[in-house]
């Protein structure tokens, strides 16, 4: 592994926020790491290609990176927030229900958070008095 994918992957598994690969370059920057941006997604794509980080899509944003410890996501539909759940390995529960061998499987459930669900109240209360 070369030296900009260790220090990206170190990064990955240092954190708890799930990074953009945006946050991942400035991080780097941040600590004095010459890298280009097309770096930074280049090794993110290698690291995830070979398992060696998950990759969490949410639709209408940009893909965000976590290590490979077994978890699941909770993830508010409306601003993205990402939070870490360990419901457990469910694997044998899936294999058992779908009938077939399952690699993996990435489980995000979503909600709204307190804020989103607080302005969501704030905008139906101002649609009511107009």
């Amino acid at each position: 592994m070369n030296k900009n994918a260790q220090i990206i992957l170190d990064t990955i598994n240092a954190s708890t926020d799930h990074p953009t690969a945006e946050q991942v370059y400035l991080h780097l920057k941040e600590r004095g790491t010459k890298v280009s941006m097309a770096t930074v997604y280049n090794n993110l794509n290698r690291l995830w290609e070979e398992n060696r980080i998950r990759k969490v899509s949410l639709e209408g944003m940009a893909d965000r990176y976590d290590r490979t410890r077994r978890h699941d996501h909770i993830v508010c539909k409306k601003c993205g927030r990402l939070l870490d759940v360990d419901l457990g390995d469910l694997t044998a529960q899936l294999e058992e229900k779908a009938g077939i061998s399952i690699l993996s499987y990435d489980l995000k459930l979503l909600y709204l958070c307190e804020a989103c669900r607080k302005n969501l109240n704030r905008k139906e209360c101002e649609e009511t008095e107009t």
